[in-house]
């Protein structure tokens, strides 16, 4: 298994120089953009905010359905536009405006304080290093990575995971969460559990996301048409943030790497680590550029946590641009129909039994 705190090397001169290019380039147009944010961060909770009351209105299923869509394609915009800058500072200089929109993904059923030490302190530290990265560990459900172990059900992975992840936002804010509470554990990583009072507040969150989600509309709408509103507005926001991450990281071309045996030590360094677990994909889009709050700029996203997602396409072209001169692979996919399919090509992959390996029942 591999070691719980790999080591990376030292800086190497291509994280120099991409770091020193980005800097000149930040220190010209900002590394924020506060107003602009205000603006996306209105529009989004209007979007949300109208889908939702718009389902007090409607009776007829193909009413329902498309509303419902509406309100988990808005639900996975506060995660990618809101929270996300949010939670890695990037929102505002203003570090009370960066905690609020941090606590955005409170208001839609997940954990700020879970997910920054899942995301920010282990996703973005160890990228694709199965055992340490939480997002390539699915558990017996799927093997993501060729350093997991193969099972017999695998083989059909490439066929039945697309409906699981389906099936994430369920998990994530009904289980995931009180799973790691409980353990103190994030996948292989041990995490400070939360004092009592931000305990308090975690599960006082939960209970009000509870209560806008399926308690209010209990009390105003027949049970079947709340339920069938949530299982869609559910199900689309669990696909949908799927897909961000499983084309970023779990496509051809990205790497899973993992430190040689008898030691802890990387062969690379961290920045150069980050190109080469990451991809871009449709960075010609302004639409998804938009929807997604630049992450299908992923690869500028892990060099630049702290930069708002509104200078990722200009950074893209300094980070291409640094990486060919160095010679480190920088990989991007022209759509999001290319990146789609080179992970269900990768899926397949990875369902196939490794030379060698055990069968698991």
């Amino acid at each position: 298994m591999t070691n719980l705190h790999p080591q990376f090397t030292g800086s190497s001169e291509f994280a120099q120089a991409v770091k020193a290019r980005a800097a000149a380039h930040l220190a010209e147009h900002g590394s924020r953009a506060t107003p602009h944010m205000l603006r996306k961060t209105a529009l989004i909770l209007g979007w949300l905010g109208g889908s939702y009351a718009a389902l007090f209105f409607v009776h007829a299923w193909w009413q329902v359905v498309p509303l419902a869509v509406s309100l988990g394609l808005a639900m996975a915009a506060v995660g990618f536009d809101i929270q996300h800058d949010g939670g890695h500072g990037a929102y505002s200089s203003r570090g009370w405006l960066n905690l609020l929109a941090a606590h955005a993904l409170d208001l839609i059923g997940g954990s700020s304080y879970v997910w920054h030490w899942k995301h920010n302190v282990t996703h973005h530290t160890y990228a694709n290093i199965a055992h340490v990265d939480g997002d390539t560990d699915v558990g017996p459900f799927a093997r993501l990575t060729p350093h997991h172990r193969w099972r017999v059900w695998h083989r059909f992975q490439h066929l039945y995971l697309w409906l699981l992840y389906g099936l994430i936002s369920f998990k994530w804010v009904f289980f995931d969460d009180f799973r790691d509470l409980i353990t103190g554990r994030i996948g292989t990583q041990r995490f400070p559990r939360p004092k009592p009072g931000r305990l308090a507040a975690l599960l006082g969150m939960k209970a009000f996301y509870v209560g806008w989600a399926l308690v209010l509309p209990l009390c105003l709408r027949p049970w079947q048409g709340v339920l069938l509103a949530y299982v869609v507005a559910a199900v689309t926001l669990g696909v949908v943030l799927a897909m961000v991450f499983q084309l970023a990281h779990c496509v051809e071309g990205a790497e899973f790497p993992a430190a040689p045996e008898g030691t802890d030590k990387l062969d690379r360094d961290w920045a150069t680590h980050q190109v080469q677990t990451t991809v871009d994909f449709a960075r010609e889009s302004r639409v998804l550029t938009w929807f997604l709050g630049g992450l299908n700029f992923q690869v500028e996203h892990h060099l630049f946590p702290r930069v708002s997602h509104l200078h990722f396409p200009a950074l893209s072209q300094i980070v291409e641009t640094t990486c060919a001169e160095f010679g480190v692979p920088y990989r991007a996919f022209p759509s999001f129909r290319a990146a789609l399919g080179s992970h269900a090509r990768w899926l397949l992959e990875m369902s196939r039994r490794p030379a060698g390996a055990a069968q698991v029942a």
